[in-house]
């Protein structure tokens, strides 16, 4: 289910059990991918003959969208991908730093032994995606991994907060990885936050994961 022309993807139907969430992962994803562009207009018209949907599941998606904060639905005016300014980025990641370093110190403490082995699994199959340079499903991967920490922190303010700031930095954090020495630097970063899981030292985690973050900003700040 890719779209085609003016994006390079192909044109499919999508499946119609799980049309919603398919309309929104197909928008998200071209978002992500910088095809729609951070403050241009999305063009329905032509997007959801691509799909090959009606424009009531197309609606639905992008108000689902911009519950996450990626697009902004204007009355009458169409709808426009979020532009996000350099000084909005650096406060989340500055925030999404501190909130992860809390994240990384409960895991440890509060995670069974199944739950730590699933993040290191999740870690290991994080790393066969960078083996073969396939970025975006690496990419939602380590979102994944990020978002289980802070479900397995058993703070659910926490997971809140942190699922809110993540999903409005989806594009940023894809940029984090745009060239190979940033994407390397950021998997050195999770073999040290896997071998800190391994040995359940939370400061040790936090500590990586608060860097982690902030080191984001250093490889996006010139591409905002």
């Amino acid at each position: 289910m890719e779209l085609s022309s003016p994006f390079p993807l192909e044109t499919v139907a999508i499946e119609k059990q799980t049309l919603h969430d398919q309309v929104a992962n197909r928008i998200r994803d071209l978002i992500i991918e910088g095809h729609l562009a951070p403050g241009t207009r999305i063009d329905e018209t032509t997007l959801v003959e691509q799909l090959g949907v009606s424009r009531t599941p197309f609606r639905e998606a992008l108000r689902t969208l911009a519950a996450e904060g990626l697009v902004i639905i204007r009355p009458s005016k169409g709808s426009v991908v979020r532009k996000l300014t350099a000084q909005d980025v650096f406060s989340m990641l500055e925030l999404l730093s501190h909130l992860e370093k809390l994240a990384g110190q409960l895991v440890c403490e509060r995670a069974s032994d199944a739950d730590i082995e699933g993040l290191l699994e999740l870690h290991e199959d994080m790393l066969k995606r960078y083996r073969e340079g396939d970025r975006l499903p690496y990419y939602k991967l380590n979102q994944e991994f990020h978002s289980r920490v802070s479900e397995l922190a058993g703070n659910e303010s926490l997971r809140e907060v942190q699922a809110n700031i993540q999903a409005r930095l989806k594009r940023i954090r894809f940029l984090g990885n745009s060239k190979p020495d940033y994407w390397a630097s950021a998997v050195a970063e999770h073999e040290q936050m896997a071998a800190a899981l391994r040995k359940r030292d939370g400061d040790a985690l936090g500590r990586v994961m608060a860097q982690h973050l902030m080191n984001t900003w250093d490889r996006v700040k010139d591409n905002l």
